[in-house]
């Protein structure tokens, strides 16, 4: 029985209980679950709910939706501003749900276009659904800052269309997912109406880039070094409530120069976001004593803050950054800063207001673009600190004539959540959209090699010290995705939705 079938009160309750559950469905095919098949299940029982829906219902359709996959797979924020923003569980409770409640704002805006641009035809919505979905994606990345999280196409890192990746990009692997939700839906039709050889055809355009996807991941699309390049990656686990505290600065420092000391040789030295928890200003003897004990041809790369002048801002000014030390030289500041995390928003009117709003190294300013790679002994290095390796097209076009991806992050903030294992997962993704190695370090975990077709190689586990080791091997090259960008499946999602609503289409 289809939802259109039932009584007007039994879908009054029945539907938005049915758009929640389509969103945590998609929240479990993300890591830690890896059920990455749910996708287009999700998919279809959108459809069923919304295909006959005003654009006025389609919006709250879209933000029920949003509730319910933001509401499972990004309620992780609640112990950021709980546990570690010095605020009551109340106060988090109610800015989570603002959260939350925000986020799904860019569903609703997105299901409200589809169905002004679609009309009343079930077909026409159901062919523009994909391409409404991905540009809805592409606008949640960067307006306000962005938020490219729960992106359908990152969990096929794990997938069978993990092979379009270097291709598409996640934007195009994203379309395809939504895509065979549609044409299922669209089969199932044929099937009732009597077409079994169209709905056949459909299944098997539906399913073919599932299986072509596959043979596409054994491509080599970049070329590895045959020479590889020993690594060496801390794991402090420094607790986040002392992170910042000044009596335990000094110890911060030296759990680091433990966990490296039968390492120093190693080519490539990593440790995670500001583990060195001062200003380089204010860092000198710990840098100097750093670059005494590197071995001659070894370079540490490390999360440092930044404090001088900005030409920027023509003041002086926080950064958070990454600088390397040795055989190697260059510092780089992050540009794609976490709002209340780095900076605080209308901070004329919020500091004070609660303690979230106050949080340590919560005044950072943005780095300038066009930054220059990292230097680690001749090889490039391009960094991305935290949040930023979130970002599809940014990673890809800072990649590229580079030699290796490093990404460092301080995941301490989301304790034992499912924020971590997200993350790592959508950093295993740029990997495999690049075509190259990516050397992470984190505070707490999860540490890892990665290599070029997003798998990882070796890590070390969440809440644990120790010290990684391993080989990344450096890339020349360029994927196709790196070239293009988002631009070929944005595109062809924009062509899309001229060509239908153009056409002249039957409702059924």
């Amino acid at each position: 029985m289809a939802p259109a079938d039932l009584s007007p009160r039994l879908r009054r309750w029945l539907d938005p209980l049915i758009l929640l559950l389509a969103g945590g469905l998609q929240t479990l095919t993300f890591s830690p679950f890896h059920w990455w098949w749910l996708a287009p299940v999700s998919v279809v029982l959108i459809l069923l709910v919304c295909l006959d829906l005003s654009p006025a219902r389609l919006f709250r359709a879209g933000w029920v939706f949003g509730v319910g996959l933001f509401g499972t797979g990004v309620s992780w924020v609640y112990i950021s501003i709980s546990e570690h923003g010095n605020t009551s569980a109340v106060i988090a409770v109610l800015l989570t749900v603002i959260f939350v409640a925000g986020l799904a704002l860019f569903h609703g805006l997105a299901f409200w276009a589809w169905g002004h641009l679609a009309k009343a035809s079930r077909v026409r919505r159901l062919l523009l659904f994909p391409a409404i979905w991905i540009l809805g994606d592409w606008l949640r990345s960067w307006l306000l800052t962005g938020f490219p999280w729960l992106f359908l196409g990152t969990a096929q890192v794990d997938g069978p269309l993990a092979g379009l990746a270097p291709l598409v990009g996640v934007y195009g692997v994203s379309f395809w997912v939504v895509m065979t939700g549609a044409l299922a839906l669209g089969a199932w039709w044929l099937v009732q109406a009597g077409r079994r050889i169209s709905a056949v055809l459909v299944v098997v355009l539906a399913l073919a880039p599932w299986f072509a996807a596959p043979s596409l991941n054994r491509v080599d699309w970049t070329l590895l070094a045959d020479e590889p390049m020993t690594i060496a990656a801390m794991q402090g686990n420094i607790p986040q409530r002392i992170k910042w505290d000044p009596d335990f600065l000094r110890d911060q420092i030296q759990i680091y120069l433990e966990l490296t000391q039968e390492h120093w040789d190693r080519d490539l030295i990593l440790w995670p976001e500001t583990a060195i928890p001062l200003p380089q200003d204010q860092a000198g003897p710990v840098i100097e004593f750093i670059r005494e004990q590197l071995g001659d041809n070894s370079t540490l790369i490390t999360g440092i803050p930044w404090f001088g002048y900005s030409e920027q801002l023509n003041d002086a000014t926080f950064r958070n950054s990454i600088m390397a030390i040795g055989d190697g030289e260059g510092i780089y500041h992050k540009q794609k800063l976490v709002p209340f995390g780095e900076y605080v928003p209308l901070q004329q009117w919020l500091r004070g207001l609660i303690g979230f709003f106050d949080l340590p190294m919560s005044d950072f300013s943005r780095g300038p673009e066009n930054q220059s790679p990292l230097l680690a002994g001749n090889h490039q290095v391009m960094p991305f600190i935290c949040y930023e390796v979130a970002y599809p097209d940014f990673v890809a076009r800072y990649a590229n004539g580079t030699d290796l991806l490093i990404t460092i992050s301080n995941d301490g903030w989301f304790g034992d959540s499912l924020g971590p294992e997200q993350h790592l997962q959508i950093a295993r993704m740029r990997a495999l959209e690049t075509g190259r190695y990516m050397l992470r370090g984190t505070n707490n975990g999860i540490t890892a090699i990665i290599d070029h077709r997003g798998r990882m190689t070796e890590a070390i586990p969440r809440f644990t010290r120790a010290t990684m080791l391993g080989e990344v091997r450096t890339a020349s090259g360029a994927t196709p995705y790196m070239l293009s960008g988002s631009w070929p499946a944005l595109t062809l999602a924009a062509i899309l939705i001229v060509f239908v609503r153009e056409r002249e289409i039957p409702r059924d």
